[in-house]
């Protein structure tokens, strides 16, 4: 599916990344980490207009945590308190190929989780090989279990290695790709790379944008006005605009979510966000 058949009036979808496995309180104390704190962020993330809640879980020091079981207090509580979507992560800087199974096996299983396409490098001295093997292995246990991947596009490489998967792996359509930009290995953040990027999608694919950092709010709305969905929160950017902090993820949301019905695009709800993305 090419952004050329999207019309104004098609619904979004809105994904809150609420809290992700690099940086923490220190960066914005607005960022939780405990599983209720999380929760709260969702449940006020879903009245601001979120359908999907992409999730990280966190041990009890606020690091990043790959447990089954730190994922299942943290799923539980999600779905106590909410109907969103739920999206776990598969990404992993420098953990263990093992390791990046366990968010896969909750009970119940994740409606979608995360699969980086491809290696890249942030910051100084992080780096995610995300081998061809590893992604291979992610896709049939997502396959296996019912759950939807979100392959995550971080540059046109990504993209290719997405063809290949449609082509040769165990995914059914409508796909999901979400493209990703910022610095890094990440594709370069301007209007022509995010053009290209939406062209170059295998056909079929649903595609959902992300900039990070100061990038987060002029690639929102450059997914909104091409037909894409769109994620926001404080995992891909801690402030609401230059020198100030974001003061929650939901705050994030509700910008996103009045610029969609400003453009005339309708915020899906979670029953529509799963009719669309076919969960």
């Amino acid at each position: 599916m090419s952004y050329e058949t999207y019309l104004a009036g098609e619904p979004v979808i809105i994904t809150a990344a609420l809290t992700g496995g690099v940086h923490g309180k220190e960066a914005n104390p607005a960022i939780p980490e405990a599983p209720e704190e999380i929760a709260a962020a969702a449940e006020a993330c879903e009245a601001a207009g979120a359908s999907v809640v992409h999730l990280h879980a966190r041990d009890e020091h606020g690091e990043r945590a790959f447990s089954r079981e730190r994922f299942q207090a943290l799923t539980r509580s999600v779905r106590e308190r909410t109907d969103l979507v739920v999206q776990h992560s598969t990404g992993g800087t420098g953990a263990p190929d093992d390791s990046r199974h366990e968010p896969l096996r909750t009970d119940p299983a994740p409606d979608m989780a995360s699969l980086d396409m491809g290696p890249l490098n942030r910051y100084d001295r992080l780096t995610s090989e995300n081998t061809r093997g590893l992604i291979d292995s992610l896709a049939t246990e997502m396959a296996e279990r019912g759950i939807k991947p979100e392959m995550e596009l971080f540059n046109s490489g990504h993209i290719t290695e997405a063809r290949r998967l449609i082509e040769e792996g165990p995914l059914e359509p409508p796909y999901y790709g979400t493209l990703i930009f910022g610095n890094g290995t990440l594709t370069r953040p301007t209007p022509g790379n995010f053009l290209a990027s939406v062209r170059d999608l295998p056909e079929e694919t649903l595609f959902n944008t992300v900039g990070f950092g100061p990038h987060q709010l002029p690639f929102t709305a450059m997914g909104l006005i091409f037909g894409g969905h769109v994620r926001v929160g404080l995992e891909d950017n801690v402030y609401y605009r230059r020198g100030e902090l974001a003061t929650s993820n939901a705050q994030l949301v509700e910008r996103a979510a009045k610029l969609a019905e400003t453009l005339e695009r309708p915020v899906a709800t979670p029953a529509e966000a799963r009719e669309i993305l076919e969960l």
